[in-house]
């Protein structure tokens, strides 16, 4: 059976963090109506590490498996300008031949300005004394500067007891498993893209 490949940047170097990186991905994809239809997530370590993992798996095709690319913008990304452009842009990435265009997907700027689409999770998950009203305010989350995202998460829960200031490492694919789909969709327009791009059926040649 044909199979998409989701190669996702932000695993890290050690097994068990990249294990992590993959439930999260899972969870938050099986949450957006995507069970039992699920690619096979890749967590790759820096961003570099998944282009490159992506690239190799479009030199190297297998006929069951269908490769995409998912990072982080990093930076602004112009009204309808495609993923492939912008990191062109971004980082100098030019699409390998043999990749469709449709087969990056960006995360704008970063995962965890998706987690801004879905305050009540956020507090939920970090508990007593978190702070919703110092996040940055602005409902076009692809709007907000990834440092404001960063810093506005940090302050909100410095004084969190129980889960401790906002950390990626200790807390963000936790996060990305609690938060609510409809509402990143909502507030994403690229994460509306890459949903319902995993939502199309597999194209059997």
């Amino acid at each position: 059976m044909t199979a998409r490949v989701l190669y996702v940047e932000g695993g890290g170097k050690g097994k068990a963090s990249r294990s992590e990186c993959r439930q999260g991905f899972a969870g938050f994809l099986e949450r957006a109506g995507l069970k039992g239809r699920l690619p096979k997530i890749v967590s790759c370590d820096a961003r570099q590490s998944a282009f490159d993992d992506f690239r190799h798996a479009v030199a190297n095709p297998a006929k069951d498996r269908i490769p995409l690319l998912l990072v982080d913008s990093e930076g602004p990304v112009a009204s309808g300008e495609s993923a492939w452009r912008h990191l062109k842009k971004q980082d100098n990435w030019t699409r390998p031949e043999d990749a469709p265009a449709d087969s990056a997907h960006l995360m704008v700027e970063c995962m965890e300005s998706w987690f801004l689409a879905d305050k009540e999770s956020l507090s939920g998950y970090f508990g007593p004394k978190f702070n919703e009203n110092v996040l940055p305010g602005d409902r076009n989350i692809e709007a907000i500067p990834k440092q404001d995202v960063l810093r506005g998460l940090r302050e909100a829960t410095r004084r969190c007891p129980k889960k401790g200031a906002y950390d990626k490492g200790r807390h963000a694919f936790a996060i990305l498993k609690s938060i609510d789909p409809s509402r990143v969709r909502k507030f994403s327009s690229h994460a509306k893209h890459l949903i319902e791009t995993l939502e199309r059926p597999v194209a059997i040649e």
